[in-house]
């Protein structure tokens, strides 16, 4: 029992409890589209709108629960590199990724999004000339040929018709503005806490989508939608919205960014056993050996000495780390 509770302890401190349960939160966040989909006839603005509406209360009260003398009033330059991770962590990546989910599986779906570990590593080798190490990118691709090997039999279902193309287009937009959040994720942790990122950052995406309704929607629709259809909002809003984005930003905190969207491979993997059982897509032996890599890979990503300097000198000492 006290081996559990130290181990626990310990991915607590390293910031790995926190990216797989942001992995598993926003896994989740694809069998909600689906089902939303499989139930009604709700276009992709304005389930989005839902979640985002929903959301914003509970980023509201993140910015609220983060006050204190720690947290100085945003100058404009702060102000404006938000309202940026805003528009494209969880606005553009958002909103191309339910574009994305009309056409292609979830599966699919998490197969094209999560390249962008990859995009963070480039990014970051732009911005933070930090430069992996060879223990990294070794692991990093373990991951992706699991992946690769785990959704193959997805793609030979899919096929390429023009519906899949356009699919997947709109999803590789998502995971390139998404990279993009991350890395800026990881600058603004150096500027404030976590928590009052997650909600400032949340919060103005959740503004951004609901101006967007506002300009294109016919509000009778929200009113004529099933039951069931508030309650997957209400889930994504919740489960994989405002919960993930706290526990990334906690995971960031604590690993940096590259070693959070490592562990965020996880998330395909998770995806596919919960289509499974969730939305019945079969599962074959080639998501089982993909599952299998993947796991070895993420093992062996460790951080080296990020997570004692980021306690000892505070959240920007684990993301100026090289990895």
């Amino acid at each position: 029992m006290n081996r559990l509770r130290g181990l626990f302890q310990r991915c607590v401190q390293n910031g790995s409890l926190f990216a797989v349960l942001s992995a598993l939160g926003f896994s989740l966040k694809a069998i909600f589209v689906k089902l939303s989909y499989a139930d009604s006839q709700v276009d992709a603005i304005t389930l989005l709108a839902m979640r985002m509406g929903l959301s914003l209360p509970l980023f509201a009260w993140l910015v609220w629960a983060s006050r204190g003398p720690s947290n100085a009033p945003l100058g404009l330059g702060d102000g404006v590199r938000v309202m940026l991770l805003g528009l494209f962590g969880y606005y553009l990546a958002s909103l191309f990724d339910f574009y994305g989910l009309q056409y292609i599986s979830a599966g699919l779906e998490r197969l094209i999004l999560f390249i962008y570990p990859t995009l963070v590593l480039i990014f970051q080798a732009i911005a933070l000339r930090e430069r992996p190490t060879l223990r990294t990118l070794a692991a990093m691709g373990l991951c992706y040929l699991g992946l690769g090997i785990a959704f193959v039999h997805d793609v030979s279902v899919a096929g390429l018709g023009g519906q899949v193309m356009l699919g997947a287009a709109w999803v590789f937009a998502s995971a390139v503005t998404y990279a993009l959040y991350y890395s800026g994720t990881g600058i603004m942790l150096k500027r404030m806490s976590s928590m009052r990122l997650a909600g400032l950052a949340g919060g103005a995406s959740a503004v951004m989508v609901l101006v967007h309704y506002l300009l294109v929607a016919d509000f009778s629709v929200l009113w004529q939608l099933p039951g069931s259809v508030w309650v997957y909002a209400a889930l994504m809003a919740l489960v994989s919205t405002v919960l993930p984005i706290y526990w990334v930003a906690l995971a960031i905190q604590r690993m940096g960014a590259t070693h959070t969207a490592a562990v965020g491979n996880l998330g395909p993997v998770l995806t596919v056993f919960a289509s499974w059982a969730v939305l019945s897509e079969e599962v074959s032996i080639y998501q089982i050996i993909g599952l299998a890599l993947v796991l070895v890979g993420v093992s062996r990503l460790k951080p080296r000495q990020a997570t004692t300097k980021a306690r000892t000198n505070g959240p920007s000492a684990t993301v100026a780390q090289k990895t």
